[in-house]
């Protein structure tokens, strides 16, 4: 019984590394709606609120990668099947705007509670409204969405920095990133208006990148835009989902930079992201997690959809199958969930990156592939070595009591 137990678990690992986990930028991914609904059942079950006792944005995160999943899902449907995706999207942007949404963030900041609430508050909303066809597009969510994106851009022109501050006197350049995805969006769905913004804010990132990779520091002073901490990869690999939107040609250069000092292969078992580039440790924290071999999980997840929009699908799928064997999932008809649902803002991250796709610029061309096609063999080696043991074990006790019978006599 040990053995069959041990044998069709390697079983299942197989199959989750080899079956597709991914469906690019036009089919919908395998599970994701599945998650959508495990997720939707745990908010409901107060998830939220556990999430920000784990985390200082953790309610906020939790219902913002929610809304955004659905946001996702409708891309992918026909206009005239997305009211679900219509109707959940809406439902997380309330609770975004909600005193609990709210409380972690000062309303004193400018634009007030700071770029991180106005970023990814203005990118849902933006995204609901891509969801609607121009002349169906509710007016009071135009009109919220033009008035946050005027904000946004008045105090992007006022700072001498590019980078706001999302609490007071700390600025984080992803939480800037997103937010200027965001006035690129308005332009899409709008008469431009954010096009001398935007580029003023590329220039003066371009001005301020770390000195040590290249790429958009962690943190940054918020008066000047200067570095004060090395990129990481829990913030890189969501600047580089954003950064297309913005500009695809930087993002493709920041891409590739990103991907040659943070993507590793540890022990030769599977591609992840090292939370600091290579060469270079350092202390885990709340949004890296633990730190085995310097990988963090969380960069590893949301790395994903970085490469799912740079069009980079042999990283994408690779990533995606591994998190199928390593992330323990238990599927049922109705529900999806990783890590036996231990933690839903990780399940919500999963479905997010999972479905990502560009929602201002083109896919763009397929970067030089960075990974082999045999990066499977060392898993699947392991894998069937495992699965085999138990059977191999028990084949010699028996040869070997065969041996030890007596000879009969003549």
């Amino acid at each position: 019984m040990i053995a069959v137990v041990v044998s069709v678990c390697a079983l299942v690992g197989v199959v989750r590394l080899v079956a597709p986990a991914t469906a690019g930028t036009k089919g919908e991914p395998a599970g994701v709606q599945r998650q959508l609904a495990f997720i939707r059942a745990a908010l409901d079950g107060g998830a939220g609120d556990e999430a920000q006792r784990q985390f200082p944005e953790g309610y906020f995160f939790l219902h913002a990668l929610y809304g955004l999943g659905w946001v996702e899902i409708g891309m992918r449907q026909p206009v005239g099947d997305r009211s679900a995706a219509l109707r959940e999207a809406r439902w997380a942007l309330d609770r975004l705007d909600s005193p609990s949404g709210r409380a972690p963030f000062s309303p004193d900041l400018v634009p007030s509670y700071g770029v991180f609430f106005c970023g990814w508050s203005n990118w849902l909303r933006g995204g609901l409204l891509s969801l609607q066809p121009a002349g169906q597009r509710d007016p009071a969510e135009l009109h919220r969405f033009a008035a946050d994106s005027a904000a946004l851009g008045a105090a992007f022109g006022a700072s001498a920095s590019p980078y706001l501050a999302a609490y007071p006197g700390q600025a984080w350049p992803v939480d800037s990133t997103v937010a200027i995805a965001s006035l690129r969006l308005h332009d899409a769905l709008l008469p431009t208006r954010f096009a001398g913004t935007v580029e003023r804010w590329l220039e003066g990132v371009r001005q301020r990148l770390d000195p040590r990779t290249g790429l958009l520091p962690h943190r940054a002073d918020p008066s000047t835009g200067d570095p004060v901490e090395v990129a990481r990869g829990t913030s890189q690999s969501l600047i580089q989902r954003f950064l297309l939107d913005v500009d695809p040609g930087f993002a493709g250069e920041q891409y590739l930079r990103f991907r040659d000092l943070y993507v590793v292969s540890p022990l030769g078992l599977g591609p992840a992201v090292r939370e600091y580039p290579k060469g270079v440790d350092g202390p885990a924290d709340v949004d890296s997690g633990p730190l085995p071999l310097g990988v963090s999980l969380s960069a590893s997840v949301v790395t994903i959809g970085a490469a799912q929009v740079h069009g980079d699908a042999p990283l994408a799928e690779a990533m995606s199958n591994y998190s199928e064997l390593a992330g323990l999932p238990v599927d049922t008809p109705w529900t999806k969930r990783y890590a036996f649902g231990l933690l839903p803002i990780g399940d919500a991250f999963l479905a997010w990156s999972k479905s990502a796709q560009p929602w201002v610029a083109e896919t763009p061309s397929p970067p030089p592939a960075s990974i082999s096609s045999w990066w499977r063999l060392p898993l699947l080696t392991v894998l069937v070595v495992l699965g085999a043991a138990p059977w191999s074990l028990a084949l010699r006790r028996r040869w070997q009591r065969r041996r030890a019978r007596p000879s009969p006599v003549e």
